[in-house]
């Protein structure tokens, strides 16, 4: 009876996990389900915070401290739904490792969610759910997978996610290029990587290095290879004059305020509220790409949801139809997208702007839950192989106030998998 008992059990283990592996998963942060919106998966020391800023911190967390990972994200069809979850290791470039489930998680790997609470007092009815992510074994890349109960087919969205263990030590510095043609432009990142008494065969190839710029999966340098190998002190440098690790500053991000409705917040033109729903005109923006740089302070591209009459903005905070207008000449073979982490940075049908020729601007509305917003404004070439240009329009300055990551993967003697083994977060121009 207990083999027969373990015989059923592993069958419908594997039963379980096909479909997920059947299909060709996207290993990127991505919402599939249009009626998804605000998916934050941010770090969470204590269950009793509600501080809104929490949420700017990225999704990368030690194995040695007592820090969890919390989703949160809303339904609009206003209606329960019973969703799961589960997380897919991955190797350093993000492609599904071969690692089993065991191998990676204490626990089964298919949670409920069940924490949910449904809004108050918002023209747009929606359900939040809450989930705190379960603890992993080792070190490295992660897809959370959020999926519909009845249809383990039907993902709703995936959110990638790191852990690390610091075996290795890291020592960054950023500065502005030191290419005199990029230098007013561009900013650069040296680095230094010491690995004593980590054990390593080849350490000028086996060490994998990422800079990310601004927490941004589509603002990353891969690939490095050390300028110089110091064996006796284990040291490698990285210090290249090719340019290859160098990145454009960009420029400070614009924002908006719409945590309150009753009155007009930081550019915000105006605010219409029709019965059903609520709108607001964020101020017309002009092209930065001409000029000087201007110092202003920003969330380097990231938003905070917030609701100002009740400091709750979970369940209190409504959607707001959120209309963005670039004045400038309509542009040849280009188009234009509003863009910033409430849309995971990608480029789709949901952020393009269209010009109006009667107004002589670009225009985009979205529904955004309100909050404090940062944005931008990119261009891309039309065509079946687009090319992005996010400084067309904002310029870029190598004064520019940035944060940057830098992620060191191994993979060690008889694993069959990348791992984490070092995470530095350094900020440039900072002023605060």
């Amino acid at each position: 009876m207990r083999n027969s008992f373990r015989i059923f059990m592993v069958l419908f283990c594997l039963m379980l996990a096909l479909p997920l592996q059947a299909q060709q998963l996207q290993t990127i942060d991505h919402i599939y389900d249009p009626k998804i919106e605000t998916v934050l998966l941010f770090p969470q020391v204590s269950a009793n915070q509600l501080d809104p800023a929490l949420t700017l911190n990225p999704p990368v967390i030690s194995l040695d401290e007592a820090v969890s990972l919390q989703l949160e994200f809303d339904d609009l069809t206003a209606n329960y739904r019973s969703f799961r979850a589960r997380l897919v290791h991955c190797n350093a470039d993000w492609q599904r490792s071969i690692l089993n489930d065991i191998e990676f998680t204490y626990e089964y790997n298919d949670n409920p969610i069940t924490d949910y609470q449904i809004s108050i007092n918002t023209k747009i009815p929606y359900y939040h759910y809450r989930f705190t992510l379960p603890r992993v074994k080792l070190p490295g890349n992660y897809v959370l997978v959020v999926y519909d109960e009845r249809n383990r087919n039907n993902i709703l969205f995936t959110r990638r996610f790191c852990t690390y263990q610091n075996r290795v030590t890291v020592a960054a510095d950023v500065r502005f290029s030191t290419n005199p043609a990029r230098q007013f432009s561009d900013q650069q990142l040296d680095m230094t990587l010491n690995y004593k008494g980590y054990q390593v065969i080849s350490p000028q190839d086996d060490f994998k290095v990422v800079i990310r710029q601004n927490y941004r999966d589509d603002r990353e340098i891969r690939g490095l290879r050390p300028t110089n190998v110091l064996a006796f002190e284990q040291v490698l440098e990285y210090r290249l004059i090719d340019q290859s690790n160098t990145m454009p500053g960009g420029n400070e991000f614009r924002f908006f305020d719409t945590r309150t409705v009753l009155s007009r917040a930081n550019y915000i033109d105006r605010i219409d509220r029709p019965a059903d729903r609520n709108i607001a005109y964020v101020q017309v923006d002009q092209p930065r790409n001409r000029g000087v740089y201007i110092q202003s302070d920003d969330f380097n591209g990231q938003f905070v949801i917030d609701h100002r009459e009740t400091g709750n903005g979970a369940t209190n905070a409504d959607y707001i139809e959120t209309v963005f207008t670039l004045k400038t000449p309509e542009i040849s073979g280009f188009d234009v997208y509003v863009n910033g982490a409430f849309n995971f940075w990608q480029l789709t049908d949901r952020n393009r702007m269209a010009y109006d020729p009667l107004l002589g601007a670009y225009r985009a509305t979205m529904m955004l839950k309100q909050g404090v917003y940062n944005y931008d404004y990119i261009v891309a070439t039309t065509g079946p192989q687009p090319k992005v240009d996010e400084n067309f329009i904002e310029g870029s300055f190598s004064s520019t106030e940035n944060d940057y990551e830098v992620f060191v993967y191994h993979r060690p003697p008889a694993s069959r998998a990348d791992q984490l083994i070092a995470y530095r977060r350094v900020g440039v121009n900072k002023r605060k």
